[in-house]
């Protein structure tokens, strides 16, 4: 028996075949003997039969994946999936069932050598994967625009090179948790590269200067999540059952919230359904704004839209190909069968299909149970009721080994933030944001001082200033554009936004507002004494806290609870965890290579240690944006609505997601940093700062909790705050006022 039956999938899109199906057949089958993929020679290790081939059908994979491609560039794609999964299966052979790590890591360097950018292949293959690549790159990359070459050695590098990381885990028997799953998932799981070949196929890329902007990484992000989790599905079975693998979302799930195999396969088939809505919204929401905003030709635009209707093609396509292929769990799919009562619904436009094949009629009419079995899903996500009642909730109790020390400078800080404040027109009635009452509760010298303990006086002003200016901006944008639903004008702000963030030079002019004025003093006292390359991420790292402000805005306008996957991944930027982060890497960038940093275990350990504070974050201001604020981007609500659950079991659930990273930064920490360490070969001054730049994560992260346990920026029902009200300064200080009576004494000296 199966250990579980496929789920309703949503395939919002119908299958189409190629005609040119038996001519990739053929092709690739010689193709692969050629390269000793098949009947290699005897003493070699016989990875696949011509039968393993034939029943894997990979040509049917692509020919549904890709229906409009030329024959020859069809030939030619069905060659690339061959190659990757035959290097999945060959690795899994010689490294994974053997443990070899280090074997493993000679291997995947020797293929970096048959990748060049530019320039001949210089190295001779040794085995079918490097001779397999080294054909596949030279009838490739001659084609294809620099721009492209780029991002397709990157995303090809990354398939190869973290499969060191599944092994790994492997070896440790360890279970990743589900944040760092998905993540990884997309650079193991070949589905970012998969998004390379469709513009290939497509002949149309993507114009280099929107190819990194949000929208297309959340569409190929989106796309790569979705091909990943059904493929988990799917292989299930093989994986797990058969092959003793780690790597599977089912069994993360599975694992994670403690439930039977049944209720996890149905979990990630949510939210496979859930990447696919947010796919669609992205297509319709943000990326024609995003072609208009940066002037992107007729040519730019139809390139694009290529690129996406290619994408969609995949999606159903590879669909089509999970139900056939002997690769997978799909004994008990009727795949060429139709219910009797949705047979009517073909009419004419079921059309013959191959012998052996469905329709296309057949793959239309799956749309609509798949419609109706997705659609509750997809309305909740848009059913909010704001302003509801939620009361109090209990804190969970955090597990944070970490502690902190706190700066000396206190006092000093909590003192000097109130004038400047003031002086920036952060206090002023209108826009009615703030008041000193407010500002003096919130205390955010009492964040810096346990982020920096050891930070000079003049130092921790600064923190503290930035927290202030941060926090400023978060609360304004729903007040000054949410209201009004005014996108455009946020945008606009946005842009002179970044006008005050000169590279070089002064200001192109005067700040007119507080937002303005406080960047602009903050950024000139920052960012002045810089070298420009760290003048240019630090910007960077601003950028993206104020643009994720508009992206809570367009939710906002629409009333959807964010996705769950792209909310996490935004909120590392509306919490501002990059900029505060950025600093303590800027500061030790005449040590660690900028590279060293763009690490896997670097970047890894930074985005748990995020997750980790914007997680306790919701936790802790869950009522006041709930109850108070009318707010969607909180994650207990976004896990009560993907689980459909009451917010005690979202609380827990996303109690354990701070818990699960908090075990993995530790695990990095231990295990991957190490290793790294020796991998590059690092000599001891460039460790000492990266194992200095550890310990100033955890103080960061001690002391975002003690803020959140000290300040009263999160009881609004003592505020007296009614989401009716105006946002005017209090009047006599009452409820909140006289537990921060100590602290406005300390400002008065």
């Amino acid at each position: 028996m199966q250990p579980f039956t496929l789920p309703e999938f949503y395939v919002p899109y119908p299958a189409r075949l190629s005609p040119h199906l038996e001519i990739a057949r053929e092709h690739t089958r010689a193709w692969a003997r050629a390269m000793e993929m098949i009947d290699p020679p005897d003493g070699e290790v016989v990875i696949w039969t011509e039968q393993d081939l034939e029943d894997h059908d990979y040509a049917l994979l692509c020919a549904y994946t890709h229906p409009d491609a030329p024959a020859d560039r069809l030939d030619l794609i069905t060659d690339w999936y061959v190659w990757v999964f035959y290097f999945d299966d060959h690795f899994l052979e010689l490294f994974k069932r053997t443990h070899d790590m280090a074997g493993a890591r000679a291997y995947l360097d020797r293929l970096h050598a048959f990748m060049p950018i530019d320039g001949p292949i210089t190295d001779e293959p040794t085995n079918p994967v490097e001779r397999g690549l080294a054909d596949l790159w030279e009838r490739t990359v001659p084609a294809r625009s620099l721009a492209w070459r780029e991002r397709f050695v990157v995303s090809t590098r990354n398939l190869l090179d973290e499969s060191l990381w599944e092994l790994a885990n492997i070896n440790a028997g360890r279970l990743s948790n589900p944040i760092e799953y998905i993540e990884m998932r997309r650079k193991v799981g070949g589905a970012p590269w998969s998004a390379n070949l469709v513009e290939h196929s497509e002949d149309a890329e993507v114009p280099a200067q929107i190819a990194a902007t949000r929208p297309l990484r959340v569409l190929r992000d989106t796309f790569a999540d979705a091909v990943h989790l059904r493929n988990d599905l799917f292989s299930y079975e093989r994986e797990v059952s058969e092959e003793g693998e780690l790597s599977n979302g089912v069994l993360v799930v599975e694992k994670f919230l403690d439930i039977d195999t049944q209720t996890a396969a149905e979990a990630v088939n949510d939210l496979l359904t859930s990447r696919l809505h947010q796919f669609e919204h992205t297509a319709l929401a943000e990326l024609p704004a995003l072609l208009e905003e940066n002037g992107i030709d007729p040519a730019g635009k139809a390139a694009t839209l290529a690129y996406i209707k290619g994408l969609q093609d995949w999606q159903s396509g590879g669909h089509e190909w999970h139900l056939r292929s002997s690769r997978y769990m799909n004994r008990e799919a009727a795949v060429d069968t139709l219910p009797a009562e949705l047979t009517p619904l073909l009419g004419v436009g079921g059309l013959p299909g191959l012998p052996g094949l469905p329709s296309l009629g057949t793959s239309a009419v799956r749309i609509v149970p798949s419609l109706l079995a997705t659609a509750p899903q997809r309305l909740r996500s848009h059913s909010n009721i704001p302003f509801r009642p939620v009361g109090v909730t209990s804190l969970p109790e955090f597990y944070l080994p970490y502690t902190t020390g706190q700066s000396p400078h206190l006092d000093h800080s909590r003192r000097a933030i109130v004038p400047w404040a003031a002086a920036m027109g952060m206090l002023d009635p209108v826009p009615g944001i703030w008041d000193e009452h407010k500002l003096v509760a919130f205390d955010f010298a009492l964040c810096s001082a346990g982020i920096h303990p050891d930070a000079s006086a003049a130092e921790l002003d600064l923190t503290t200033g930035w927290l202030t200016w941060g926090t400023y901006g978060d609360d304004l944008y729903p007040v000054a554009f949410g209201r009004t639903g005014n996108l455009t004008a946020a945008k606009a702000c946005n842009a002179r936004l970044k006008g005050f963030m000169p590279l070089e030079g002064p200001p192109p002019e005067a700040p007119t507002n507080a937002l303005e004025r406080g960047l602009a003093d903050l950024w000139q006292r920052t960012a002045g004494p810089m070298p420009l390359a760290d003048r240019t991420a630090f910007r960077i790292a601003i950028e993206v806290m104020i643009d994720s402000w508009v992206w809570e805005l367009e939710n906002a306008a629409v009333n959807r609870i964010p996705d769950p996957i792209d909310y996490l991944e935004m909120r590392r930027a509306t919490f501002g965890s990059d900029l505060t982060m950025s600093l303590c890497r800027l500061a030790r960038s005449n040590i660690v290579p900028a590279e060293v940093f763009q690490t896997r275990p670097i970047r890894s350990l930074e985005s748990a240690a995020a997750d980790y504070a914007c997680l306790l974050n919701d936790v802790f201001s869950y009522q006041k944006e709930i109850q108070f604020e009318g707010e969607l981007h909180n994650c207990v609500l976004v896990v009560e609505n993907f689980l459909d659950c009451d917010r005690f079991r979202a609380l827990a659930v996303v109690n354990d997601l701070m818990t699960a990273r908090m075990h993995q930064f530790e695990h990095i920490i231990a295990e991957e940093l190490p290793a790294l360490f020796d991998q590059l070969e690092l000599d001891d001054e460039v460790r000492g700062a990266l194992l200095s730049y550890v310990e100033e994560l955890k103080h960061w992260l001690a002391g975002i909790l003690r803020w959140h346990e000290g300040t009263h920026r999160y009881e609004e029902a003592e505020l007296r705050y009614h989401p009716a009200a105006d946002r005017r300064p209090f009047g006599s200080p009452s409820g909140l006022g006289t537990s921060t009576t100590e602290v406005r004494k300390l400002i008065a000296r």
